[in-house]
Parts: structure tokens; C-alpha cells; sequence
């Protein structure tokens, strides 16, 4: 089957969030989904935060790939983070996140990218060997760090 790529656009939203719902139901993590189409929209296509590419077989959608620029210091220059890459159950196995991954790395090259980079659950050794086997490399000696919610709004505060 033949696989074509094409952005989202605003008519997309109620997609890319049945999307990232299907992810998060995979990755266990379904309880913690708060985006809606309001802020999905207003975040992708209004501020232009991050980009959606769709993966298509016969005019459907069978997979997305949720991306931004980052920036590294030390190279001098933007990077592709992807934040979500998914493909519907169906259509595992036939070398379709391959594709979409390449894709990626085409765009990033265009770009004149650094890097291509992401993160995966731990546990998730289907996508750990599949990543390895492309080559990717894991990041040692980093841990990643985050702050929300509340803890986020009280260092805001912090004088």
C-alpha cells in the first residue's frame, strides 16, 4: 500500500485529538489526556506551536507524527523534537513508522536541522527496538526534568 504525508489543518483538530487519545491509550496514560480541540487548535494552528503530520494509505489516516523546533545552544541551530509518533493498530508491522520517521528526518534535513530527537516510556521495548534498529541513539547520563500544575505556578511566583 502506498503511504502519503500531508500537514493538518484547522479541520483536523477533532483528528489529532482522537489521535493523541489512542496514544495515550496505549501508553496507559488515557486519565491524564486534558487537551481539547479549543486548546489544540489554538495551540497549533493559532500560535503555531508545533506542526501534525498525517500518514495516509488510500486517502486515510492511519498515523500521525506531533512535532516542534527546538534549539540547541551547542549546535547553533533548531532541531525536530517529536513529541507524539502513532500509528493505528492495523497498520503496525508493514514499516509505516519507519516512514513516518523518515519523513521526519527529510523535513529536518530541509530544514537544515541538527537533529531529530524524542522520548519513549521505559517499558515500551517494541518502540525501543524498533528506534534502535534505525540507528537512534538513547541518551545517557541525562534525566529528563519537568515542572506543572502547581509547582510550575509557585517558581512562577518565586521572587
Amino acid at each position: 500500500m502506498k503511504l502519503d504525508f500531508r500537514f493538518a489543518n484547522k479541520s483536523d483538530v477533532p483528528l489529532i485529538l482522537q489521535f493523541i487519545q489512542e496514544l495515550a491509550e496505549y501508553e496507559k496514560m488515557l486519565d491524564e489526556v486534558v487537551a481539547t480541540e479549543a486548546l489544540l487548535e489554538e495551540w497549533i494552528f493559532q500560535q503555531k506551536k508545533a506542526e501534525v503530520l498525517f500518514a495516509m494509505v488510500d486517502g486515510a489516516e492511519i498515523g500521525f507524527a506531533l512535532f516542534f523546533h527546538n534549539f540547541s545552544t551547542f549546535l547553533g541551530k533548531s532541531g525536530i523534537y517529536l513529541e507524539d509518533l502513532y500509528v493505528k493498530r492495523d497498520f503496525r508491522g508493514h514499516g509505516y513508522g519507519k516512514r513516518i520517521l523518515a519523513e521526519l528526518a527529510k523535513i529536518a534535513v530541509a530544514r537544515k536541522c541538527g537533529r531529530l530527537e524524542w522520548w519513549c516510556l521505559d517499558w515500551n521495548q517494541p518502540s525501543i527496538n524498533f528506534y534502535l534498529s534505525l540507528g537512534a541513539e538513547p541518551m545517557k547520563d541525562w534525566t529528563v526534568y519537568r515542572l506543572t500544575g502547581e509547582t510550575l505556578h509557585n517558581l512562577a511566583l518565586d521572587e
